[in-house]
């Protein structure tokens, strides 16, 4: 067994040598004690940097796994030396100090405490170290775990703090525990948004509602952009004009949300736009447009199948073709309807896969619309837009082919 008065033996001599022949009840032997603990734990303090510094990171230098660069980045082993000094003290503390009950007590408590918080640097190191893995996972695009990190951090921080509290006023942590349900509701008004954030971090990760980078629209607070972070109280939206709104996280589940992860993830991005053209250009195809439309590649099957198509009809009806009134003819809209719907099938941009229609929507005072509904294969933004404009563009400049007008309101205000 160790004899724990050899150091206190060895300091006594040390201080005999130098000339003071004291007893352990001395002040200056308290004072020396004092500064021989310090000195020890601050050349261990030392010799465990360099162990840190020419060892340990070389060590995670050259190992595959990514987690220990992780730990090394966020500092957790720094972190974690600081218990080496203070370890060193409570241990010497006992052995040079016992005749002062007092001074051992106070040495030893500001020992545990340093160590307590110390633990709890690198615990927060090593929650840190497991988000970042995670976020950078294919898991993190399922589920955020930024909440759940953040209430285990809180829920040590509270732990530490009953401990630091219990160990000063040397209580039990249970009795301290059981006298915070007096101030219960105090709590729970303290500590509201971090409660509903909580819950509401649950129901998130549970349904999969929201995760970091997902599109969201919030109308209600003016948010349009991407999910920077879902964190226990707040979440962080980065617009896309660059401004970043913050907002409870509990909004997110007691809100109306519009979340795009549908569409990032699904095949295409939808185009939804109608044209207005003037009703009073809309008529019957007479032989000489359908000569024309007949010339033009993706309708000239189309037009040959209809003709055919409405001279069996007329003749099982028994309808003269000069008969205006009682045939069925084909008008310049329906074509220019089937010809989009045929340039859409055959643009290079549009996925096939989806739904892809061309329709009339009710008339208005404004014109027909029609309304181009298909999804655009590439989701990027700029692209979209562009792809959008082109379909557009040669839209618009079609309609005179067909003997179309684009509705456009005049103003009678004379100039």
């Amino acid at each position: 067994m160790i004899d724990l008065t050899t150091p206190q033996e060895w300091l006594l001599q040390g201080l005999s040598a130098v000339g003071l022949d004291i007893s352990p009840e001395h002040t200056l032997y308290k004072i020396g004690a004092l500064l021989t603990m310090g000195l020890i734990s601050w050349c261990c303090a030392k010799v465990f940097r360099l162990l840190l510094h020419y060892k340990i990171i070389k060590v995670v230098s050259k190992t595959s796994p990514h987690w220990d660069d992780e730990l090394h980045s966020h500092g957790f082993f720094i972190r974690l030396g600081h218990l080496v000094p203070a370890l060193v003290i409570y241990l010497l503390a006992s052995p040079l100090l016992h005749q002062d009950e007092t001074l051992l007590t106070n040495i030893q408590k500001m020992s545990v405490l340093y160590m307590l918080l110390a633990s709890l640097y690198a615990a927060s190191a090593l929650l840190n170290t497991i988000e970042d893995l995670y976020n950078e996972s294919h898991l993190s695009q399922k589920a955020p775990i930024t909440g759940f990190i953040q209430v285990t951090k809180l829920v040590l921080v509270i732990i530490v703090g009953l401990l630091s509290i219990s160990l000063l006023m040397e209580k039990s942590p249970l009795l301290l525990l059981s006298g915070l349900t007096a101030v219960a509701a105090v709590l729970l008004l303290i500590f509201r948004d971090t409660i509903l954030g909580f819950v509401a971090g649950i129901q998130i990760a549970a349904n999969r509602m929201v995760n970091t980078g997902d599109w969201l629209e919030m109308p209600k607070y003016g948010v349009d952009g991407e999910v920077l972070e879902v964190g226990l109280t707040v979440v962080k939206i980065q617009n896309w004009d660059k401004t970043i709104s913050t907002l409870p996280t509990y909004t997110l589940t007691s809100d109306s949300v519009k979340n795009w992860r549908g569409m990032s993830q699904s095949g295409g991005r939808r185009i939804k736009r109608a044209i207005k053209i003037d009703i009073q250009s809309v008529t019957f195809c007479d032989q000489d447009m359908l000569d024309r439309f007949k010339r033009i590649r993706f309708i000239s099957e189309y037009i040959d199948r209809k003709v055919q198509e409405l001279a069996e009809y007329r003749q099982q009806q028994s309808i003269d073709e000069s008969d205006l009134v009682n045939s069925r003819r084909l008008t310049n809209l329906g074509t220019f309807r089937a010809y989009l719907t045929e340039y859409l099938k055959h643009h290079p941009s549009i996925n096939k896969e989806m739904t892809l229609m061309v329709r009339q929507l009710p008339p208005s005072e404004t014109g027909v619309s029609l309304e181009l509904y298909c999804f655009s294969a590439n989701k990027n933004w700029v692209a979209y837009e562009g792809i959008q404009a082109d379909i557009f563009d040669h839209a618009l400049a079609m309609l005179p082919v067909f003997d179309l007008r684009a509705y456009q309101r005049v103003s009678d205000r004379t100039h």
